[in-house]
């Protein structure tokens, strides 16, 4: 697997004539397992780490980097490695068809029209969504946007995949369609989820809470002392 290290890894937002707030606490972490799943609170700073590791968040201080690669340093590297799928699909799908969406993925990895086009319907048969390649992207059910909006991230098959909540807009059903594929891909996976069935299947989880991780271990663990602080 792929090694994700944060060292002393800090991001702070400045407040208007109050200095700046810390939303993540420096952090030190490792990851090289192939499931790794980021659980907390809203607020806590699990979206802002997630966001560290393919440099849509920069670090205030401290450094990140993905194989060797320094996130804000060598940006562009970075991007090709690791994929990010929203929380919501709207934040990714800006095309009126679904076929239309994932070649704007391709625009850069895949030269020519016609080429991006017999792509794009090879992605979208085998998600299942070939029936679907000509539809508009708002006629869709939730998990379909999903489902589109993850299979616009695997076109360009990154080496990791963070997934920010990718379940939490969708019902039980489409829930666990994503979270079986998220589990199938051969790349390396960060989940972002407060659904701590997907956290459990998982082979390390790490807990966020007020800006710090509190917590880092087997899903047993993690779980058990995240449940421990909501209950408190």
């Amino acid at each position: 697997m792929t090694s994700i290290q944060f060292a002393e890894a800090t991001v702070r937002v400045p407040l208007p004539g109050r200095g700046a707030r810390e939303i993540l606490a420096p952090t030190t972490l490792t990851l090289t397992e192939r499931r790794v799943a980021v659980i907390g609170a809203n607020g806590s700073g699990k979206s802002t780490l997630a966001r560290l590791v393919n440099g849509l968040v920069r670090p205030s201080s401290g450094r990140v980097t993905v194989d060797g690669h320094d996130v804000v340093r060598e940006g562009a590297a970075v991007r090709r490695m690791v994929g990010f799928c929203f929380t919501d699909p709207a934040a990714q799908l800006v095309m009126p068809t679904c076929v239309e969406d994932i070649e704007l993925s391709l625009r850069r990895t895949v030269k020519g029209a016609a080429a991006r086009r017999e792509r794009a319907l090879s992605v979208l048969a085998a998600h299942g969504l070939a029936d679907h390649a000509h539809d508009s992207v708002h006629s869709l059910s939730g998990g379909q946007r999903q489902l589109v909006a993850l299979a616009g991230v695997l076109a360009l098959e990154p080496t990791i995949v963070v997934a920010d909540e990718p379940t939490t807009l969708l019902d039980r059903a489409n829930t666990r369609r994503i979270g079986d594929l998220l589990f199938a891909l051969d790349q390396q996976l960060v989940l972002v989820t407060h659904d701590l069935d997907l956290a459990a299947r998982c082979d390390r989880v790490l807990v966020v809470d007020d800006a710090r991780v509190v917590a880092d271990g087997s899903p047993a663990e993690s779980i058990g002392h995240y449940t421990a602080l909501v209950d408190a």
